[in-house]
């Protein structure tokens, strides 16, 4: 008798160090232009990062090195006539205040990231707030399994996944639930990692 799973595709986590998250909180310091009108989600206040190409070479691209390790080359499937280098082509900061949320959406690109830099809001709380609402205030990944039926996987959303990064495929799809009785904003970073020669319209992202 012999077990045969079928191929699938996953996501990359990592815990960012303290010198990634100063570097961060750095660009953030130094945001650029305001970016929620390039972006579909119902949050108010989002503004586009510099600084990309540092953070693309010291932590991105290992993750993606990663990524083809453990599951696939992405970009191979991504038509193209002659081998291109990613680059990171869009990242930005969302500041999220109560009752703010993304609805489901998927990006362009090939890889796309979330960082969580500051959640002040605790998953087992906000359920209390929400007759036990298990949704609400996290953040979800939604996909098809072999039988086609949805399946979720969730990151429940408290103080310990501040410094977090998830590295995952663009066309995967996921939402970020709303927060309630908070005064203070969750901050967050997305990006998404293209292909040199591609001109992407702007997607939306966490």
């Amino acid at each position: 008798m012999k077990t045969i799973q079928f191929p699938n595709l996953g996501i990359i986590e990592k815990k960012l160090s303290t010198g990634e998250i100063d570097y961060l909180w750095k660009c953030i310091e130094d945001k650029g232009n305001e970016y929620k009108s390039a972006l579909v989600g119902h949050i108010e206040n989002s503004y586009e990062l510099g600084g990309a190409d540092h953070f693309y070479g010291t932590t991105v691209a290992p993750m993606i090195n990663e990524y083809q390790t453990k599951f696939n080359n992405l970009g191979e499937k991504i038509p193209t006539t002659s081998g291109h280098p990613y680059v990171m082509s869009q990242w930005w900061v969302n500041y999220q205040r109560e009752t703010e949320f993304n609805p489901i959406h998927n990006h362009n690109g090939v890889y796309s990231f979330v960082i969580w830099m500051k959640i002040p809001t605790n998953y087992a709380v906000q359920r209390d707030y929400m007759f036990n609402d298990s949704a609400v205030s996290n953040f979800e990944f939604q996909y098809i399994n072999i039988l086609g039926d949805m399946e979720s996987f969730t990151y429940y959303m408290s103080g310990q996944m501040e410094g977090t990064m998830v590295l995952f495929p663009s066309k995967l799809k996921h939402q970020v639930y709303p927060f309630y009785n908070c005064k203070e904003q969750r901050v967050s970073i997305a990006g998404t990692v293209s292909y040199t020669h591609l001109t992407l319209p702007t997607s939306d992202l966490v």
